[in-house]
């Protein structure tokens, strides 16, 4: 996406209700053609930030541009965007044809013009043989697809969703994740897409901004975000992460040691962190990052033989496992903390060794390390 245009501009933007700042001077380029994620949790700023995107609420402060135009003083029906909503509202008296048709109409699009657009709308959301039925007669993954090709139907620049799979059911939604990313895909109009759901947003969208507290916590890709949070609060709130606190005893280009006595361990990582030594950090590690080992016998090898002795390798026990088909989740305790581990089930009996109470080693490589400065 980098080699895309920048299409929105969100400027140092700030927006108070009374003495409560929903959101505090956040800046942000989403590109044209791109899948944008706003993320966070509930009164994190980010729907307040979209209905800014869509002129329902004016900054206090900043400006946001789109294609390049100031949208100060634009009200919401002159903007080069649509919406849709997490309700869908759809229009119960209308048959699904003329629900798709209702903004051209207003807008005096011409007949011929309208129906061939309205057609081609619906073929593109897989509902052509649907647009005389009402929708009482649709399913809820329809009815959604019929307020995403109403909002499609205008051909804007930019696409607003609002939470719009929150109502569908778990099954319908991970199907409506692979259909949403594809019509968008193919349509080419910038989606920016508000969701508390970080499944979601990993799964669909080309870059995420994590929001807290009305401030933007980390702009990225997924990927980005999940392998290297820029803090506590991103590695906690993407995915599942177990975090130790620690302090950093060695920190050079190509190694860092940091000790932490909460694991009874120094784990080493195989980069450097720039910090000073002593610092107080925190080490965060994903769970299907480390290697659950059944502990009998002779001590298992540490993950890279150029770890200091003991790094990386810690003796747990199993206090909880969940199977969950395709993985099966642990909790271990180690030292003074429970770790999170996950392991695939390969096999039907592979796991059979691991119940409660199993004495375990986990270990891990030096590279799947975050260190995050405290």
């Amino acid at each position: 996406m980098t080699d895309k245009p920048t299409l929105i501009s969100i400027e140092a933007v700030t927006k108070r209700y009374g003495g409560v700042t929903a959101v505090s001077a956040v800046s942000l380029e989403i590109k044209q053609g791109e899948f944008f994620a706003l993320l966070g949790p509930s009164g994190c700023g980010k729907t307040t930030l979209l209905r800014m995107l869509a002129g329902f609420e004016i900054p206090d402060e900043g400006r946001i541009l789109i294609d390049g135009a100031d949208m100060a003083g634009v009200p919401p029906n002159k903007r080069p965007v649509n919406m849709v909503f997490q309700s869908y509202a759809v229009f119960p008296h209308m048959t699904v044809a003329d629900n798709v048709a209702y903004g051209l109409k207003i807008d005096g699009v011409p007949k011929a013009e309208r129906d061939a657009r309205v057609a081609e709308a619906l073929d593109l959301v897989k509902l052509a043989d649907y647009g005389a039925r009402k929708p009482d007669q649709l399913s809820g993954g329809q009815r959604q697809r019929v307020a995403l090709a109403r909002a499609l139907v205008k051909r804007p620049k930019v696409l607003l969703l609002d939470e719009p799979l929150s109502a569908l059911d778990a099954k319908l939604r991970e199907a409506m994740r692979v259909e949403l990313a594809q019509i968008q895909l193919k349509v080419g109009v910038t989606f920016v897409m508000v969701t508390h759901d970080q499944d979601e947003a990993m799964a669909m969208a080309d870059r995420c901004a994590l929001m807290n507290n009305g401030t933007l916590q980390q702009c990225g890709t997924p990927w980005d975000m999940y392998e290297f949070p820029a803090n506590r609060f991103v590695a906690d709130f993407i995915g599942n992460v177990n975090m130790v606190e620690g302090t950093l005893i060695e920190d050079e280009p190509c190694r860092a040691l940091v000790d932490a006595p909460a694991w009874g361990t120094k784990i080493w990582l195989d980069h450097g962190v720039s910090g000073a030594a002593g610092s107080t950090v925190w080490a965060a590690i994903r769970p299907e990052k480390m290697e659950i080992i059944r502990r009998e016998g002779d001590r298992p090898a540490a993950a890279n033989p150029a770890a200091p002795a003991g790094s990386n390798l810690v003796e747990g026990v199993v206090s909880y496992s969940a199977y969950l088909g395709s993985e099966t989740v642990y909790e271990v305790k180690v030292g003074t903390q429970m770790l999170k581990v996950l392991r695939p089930n390969a096999s039907r009996h592979d796991n059979d060794w691991c119940h409660d109470g199993a004495p375990v080693w986990l270990r891990w490589a030096p590279d799947a390390v975050a260190v995050l400065m405290a």
